[in-house]
This record gives C-alpha cells, structure tokens and sequence, in this order.
C-alpha cells in the first residue's frame, strides 16, 4: 500500500471555497458524531505548535500547526495534515494543511455569518489585512450580498495590497480606512489580527453589527473590547477551546464575563437545536479557535477528490 502525498500547489489546485463551505457545515452537522479530544499547545520562545487528533467516521487524522509571529522569509502559519485509515491506522495520505487551515478558517466565519449576520447586511469590514484576510473575504461573499468592503490594518500597504486583489477578484466598492472608526459603516466584520490587547473598541460598531472575531486563537489573546462582549450575543465553535484560548480566554480570567455570557456553538446553531439571530438590532459575535472536525471534513475531501483524479504522488512511506 502507498501513501497520497498532496503538496501546497496541488491542493491550492483542488480548493474552492464554496467546497469547504460545504465540508465545514456538514462537519458542524455531524459534530456529535466525531471523537475530537482538546488541542494541546507546545510553547517555544518565538512561536508555539497545536496538536489537533480528531476521528470521523472510516477517516482518523491529526494536524500538526505552527503559529510563529516573527517569521519574515516564511509564513506566520504552517501546517501538515495525516490522514489514516481508522480501522486500519494507515496513513492514507500527508498533505500541506496550510492553505486548508485559511479556508476553513473562513468557511467557518462564512457558516457562521450566515446564521448571526442580519440577511441585508452589506457592508464588510476587515480588521487585519494578512493571510487569513482573504479567505474571509471569499467565503463571506458567498453568503451575503457584499456591495462594500472596509479594510484596515496597522500596516496601511498590507491592506492596499489587499484592496488590489479583491477588486481584482470581484467588482466591489473597496475602501482602506486610516483608522477604525470607519467600522461603524459596517454590518459585518471579521478581526483578523494577533493582537494581545483590544483592537476592535465599542465605539467602532454600530448596533446589529455581526463580528468574526478570528485572530485569538492561543491563551493570552485579545481582539474585542470586552464593553462588547458583555453586550453581544456569543456564539463560539467549540466551550472548552473558546474558554482556554479564544476571545473570550481572557474577558472570563479576569471576571469581565462568565460562561453564563455565551450563548452556545455554532454546530447547535447548525443542528437547529438553538437559533442564530434573534433581533434587527442585536449585536453578534462568532469566536472562532479552529477545530479538527473541519480539518479532517476538508482533509478527507481533498484526498477522495485527489484519488479520483489521479493527482499527487503516491510513495511506500511504511515498509512492511
């Protein structure tokens, strides 16, 4: 037996969004049917790793991901994703999770503005105009009706440059804002930054606003005013990963709020168990960590479609 061995290049080639919003839904649905144990984290000294195991039906895989900050020749985020055999523990497959990681990061955001975000709303602003900016940008327009975009980031050329790839992509009114304020247009906004302190303040926002707050995904954190999370409704992907390493890490160590502050997941919004938006004028906000289910919902995905194709390198990685 061999292993698929899918490169960066060839799963870029395989990707569209509007797959993985389709994957990241379906694993929300089947939440309760997969066996995901916590992330664990190895701290270093300029940057940690996350260990991400999770099983799904005749598929078991792990993602093993780095978030290094002060990379300058090399990404801030890179992953490699296994994928075994459940039954058997072989490993079917070794891919670059790298870019699966941004777009399911984004589908995520995509699902869960769809269910929070008010149906009319359009215009999207984006708080940090790196890497993940992008694929906020493809799966939100897919869900709403997106007729403007704000952008802004604390390096202005990151966001001009950003700015020239979307009106590329899409014919869209795009704006680089010099400073926050000009949030307050907007009926959605995605933070995507990694920021220890506040960045997104409540004087930013405007009453019926939807936030994807995406950037604190590590303990110690912080993106959101906590004036706004005590006014908003929290959803967050999965309690014990939000309460660890989430938005919302901090705002509960320190007492600001409190679990009885979150409203419940996404997969219960998903499931119908819970409703999404309930009032015109509420405010909205997703916590997203990143969870293993969508890694493997994508994962196994890509390498049936890979398989089928006939694309990748197959290799004898165990010899037996």
């Amino acid at each position: 037996m061999r292993t698929l061995i899918l490169s960066g290049k060839t799963i870029k080639k395989l990707l569209k969004m509007e797959d993985v919003l389709r994957c990241v839904r379906e694993a929300f649905m089947n939440e309760t049917r997969m066996n995901m144990p916590p992330k664990s984290y190895l701290f270093l000294k300029n940057g940690d790793f996350r260990s991400m195991p999770v099983s799904y039906g005749r598929y078991a895989g792990i993602k093993w991901v780095n978030v290094h900050p002060e990379n300058k020749n090399l990404p801030t985020v890179m992953a490699v994703f296994i994928l075994n055999d459940a039954r058997t523990g072989f490993p079917l497959a070794i891919m670059d999770a790298t870019t699966i990681t941004d777009f399911r990061t984004g589908a995520s955001a995509g699902i869960a503005t769809d269910f929070l975000s008010r149906s009319d709303s359009k215009v999207f602003g984006i708080v940090g105009c790196g890497r993940q900016a992008w694929t906020q940008f493809l799966a939100i327009t897919l869900v709403r009706n997106i007729e403007k975009i704000i952008l802004y980031d604390i390096k202005k050329e990151r966001a001009e440059a950003l700015k020239e790839k979307i009106v590329s992509h899409k014919s869209v009114e795009v704006v680089v804002a010099d400073d926050l304020y000009l949030m307050k247009e907007c009926d959605i906004i995605s933070t995507t930054t990694p920021s220890t302190s506040p960045v997104l303040m409540i004087g930013h926002i405007k009453n019926g606003v939807h936030i994807n707050a995406i950037g604190a995904d590590a303990p110690g954190k912080q993106e959101i005013d906590p004036l706004i999370l005590k006014r908003a409704r929290i959803v967050v992907d999965n309690m014990e990963q939000a309460i660890h390493s989430g938005e919302i890490n901090l705002p509960i160590k320190k007492g600001i709020i409190s679990e009885r502050n979150i409203y419940g997941t996404l997969g219960e919004i998903v499931r119908g168990i819970k409703i999404g938006r309930k009032r015109f004028e509420e405010i909205t906000l997703f916590d997203s960590t990143g969870l293993a289910i969508q890694d493997i919902a994508v994962a196994s995905f890509l390498y049936e479609r890979a398989r089928d194709a006939e694309i990748g390198e197959e290799v004898k990685l165990i010899d037996f």
